[in-house]
């Protein structure tokens, strides 16, 4: 690829595809919030759309919402990598697996079609991030990842819960935490977050990282631009 091509990229999370709540907000359709986020990517020509966590409410959704899911997913027409998070993580049986997300091409869903990165090459650019694999705590970002060689940009993936400075004492409930530290020592070029409903940036500024917000609420997503001036990201909102 060109050095000075831009990749483009959209960034959600917490869709909560749903056959309860988001379905009665839109008639009846709990795929609404990711026809938008899909919408949206291709309004801005986003080579790629990465979803961060949560993008279903729960793991017992009916075989009906999955395919219609699994549909809006096949039209899509660009790579879309999915982060399982605390609300569908990847355990035997889950969202993921019973929709077959992972046979539709250009789906990835890490921890199911990838253990925990996917590369794609067209735009030397790795994604990688740890799933939720049960409804455990776990550390959404455990350390980094050496980066493969050649490949020009990293963006990680990760849910959970962002505090500053973490305190070892304190765990009083599964709680995905994660804070400045590990942030910084992902050394990535984007962090796309997600299991916050509001849109916001984290960290203290050593490698950027953003909250998407929940389509629902925050009515927007992040569109990310890596080119040559770097990392560029603005909310843009939905079609």
């Amino acid at each position: 690829m060109d050095a000075t091509t831009e990749i483009v990229l959209v960034h959600s999370s917490d869709l909560h595809v749903d056959d309860g709540v988001t379905a009665d907000a839109h008639g009846g359709d709990g795929t609404a919030g990711l026809a938008l986020v899909l919408a949206t990517a291709r309004a801005v020509r986003a080579d790629a759309v990465l979803l961060a966590g949560d993008t279903f409410d729960h793991n017992r959704l009916p075989a009906a919402v999955l395919q219609r899911a699994a549909a809006r997913l096949r039209e899509a027409g660009v790579p879309i990598v999915i982060l399982p998070g605390n609300h569908d993580p990847a355990m035997p049986g889950s969202v993921h697996h019973r929709g077959g997300f992972g046979d539709i091409p250009q789906v990835h869903v890490l921890g199911v079609t990838h253990d925990d990165a996917v590369l794609l090459a067209r735009w030397d650019l790795e994604i990688w991030g740890v799933a939720h694999r049960d409804y455990a705590d776990m550390p959404p970002l455990p350390g980094p990842r050496p980066r493969p060689r050649r490949t020009r940009w990293q963006i990680v993936l990760a849910h959970g819960h962002y505090e500053p400075s973490l305190d070892p004492a304190k765990s009083l409930r599964p709680s995905w935490l994660f804070g400045d530290a590990a942030i910084a020592a992902t050394g990535a070029d984007y962090i796309a977050l997600g299991h916050w409903n509001r849109a916001e940036r984290v960290g203290n500024g050593t490698v950027p990282a953003y909250y998407s917000g929940s389509p629902e609420l925050a009515g927007t997503v992040n569109v990310v631009r890596l080119g040559v001036d770097g990392v560029r990201v603005r909310r843009e909102p939905l079609a």
